[in-house]
């Protein structure tokens, strides 16, 4: 056996999925929450995958108005409709379909979502990705693109990969960076019977999430629409689309490893800075 045949890791499989759970957010927004369950409280570095679709505009018109958050980032992706943000700084924007915004929240910021049209679908997701312990106070800053301004790789099996961070295995690089977890965000769309490999570090965190159309991962497992599979170990994977065409987001990246304390929109490191949060909240210091 070679050097090479021995230290080859296998193709990473499912090792957990979930649906996720009905939740209700913001002002009354109907939406699934896929991370930050009983059943999936967090895959370090992600604490929080919520994915809001809707065609009936009473389960999402009220919107997210005006909340705080620090110590960490919020990743907006969105699939259909747009969604209006604006903050404490003066920052104002619209993320439209296959728009996003990276948001790191840091010391301290206050905004508000809200959906742009009283008719029609809305779509999309909303991942919390944790910020190191000396990073949480940091000044709050955005990554923000529309959607011509995100990779777009299209296949010879006339499918195509939106690539948000991370790059393809053909080089294909996404606009949104970070040094220090080095995050994979993906929107991959497969014709049925198509192939996507992606490699992933070992030790990253990585899931799949089935928009539409079921896929089998690795050799093993057929991910069904609307779950997440939580990957195994391994330096990469393979992901086919069965019976028809599928869409899917592909996410990964490197743990923090540090103590996680939790308390509404804030996250940090101890439930004193969590407690201090609030109080610099209610206190006006963001």
């Amino acid at each position: 056996m070679t050097n090479t045949q021995h230290n080859a890791q296998p193709s990473r499989q499912i090792v957990y999925s979930t649906p996720g759970m009905p939740a209700s957010d913001g002002d009354g927004v109907k939406m699934t929450r896929i991370i930050g369950t009983p059943h999936l409280d967090m895959l370090d570095p992600f604490l929080m995958l919520d994915c809001f679709e809707s065609d009936q505009p009473q389960d999402y018109i009220g919107g997210f108005p005006d909340h705080p958050h620090r110590g960490f980032e919020t990743v907006t992706y969105m699939l259909a409709g747009r969604m209006r943000h604006k903050d404490s700084m003066g920052n104002e924007g619209v993320i439209a379909a296959h728009g996003v915004q990276w948001m790191r929240a840091g010391k301290g910021i206050v905004h508000s979502e809200m959906p742009e049209q009283e008719s029609g679908l809305l779509k999309g997701f909303q991942l919390w990705v944790n910020l190191p312990s000396k990073d949480k106070m940091c000044e709050p800053a955005y990554q923000e693109f529309v959607a011509n301004d995100l990779a777009l790789q299209m296949r010879e099996d006339g499918g195509q990969v939106r690539v948000v961070a991370g790059h393809t295995n053909e080089g294909t690089v996404g606009p949104v960076t970070r040094e220090d977890i080095k995050p994979i965000f993906m929107d991959v769309n497969l014709p049925a019977g198509g192939t996507f490999t992606q490699a992933i570090k070992a030790g990253d965190s990585a899931f799949i999430y089935a928009i539409s159309g079921d896929v089998l991962v690795g050799d093993e497992q057929v991910l069904c629409t609307r779950q997440l599979g939580i990957l195994g170990e391994g330096t990469s994977v393979t992901i086919t689309a069965c019976e028809t065409k599928a869409q899917f987001l592909l996410v990964a990246a490197t743990p923090i490893n540090e103590p996680v304390a939790r308390g509404g929109p804030f996250v940090m490191n101890t439930k004193e800075q969590v407690m201090q949060a609030f109080n610099d909240y209610r206190n006006n210091r963001f």
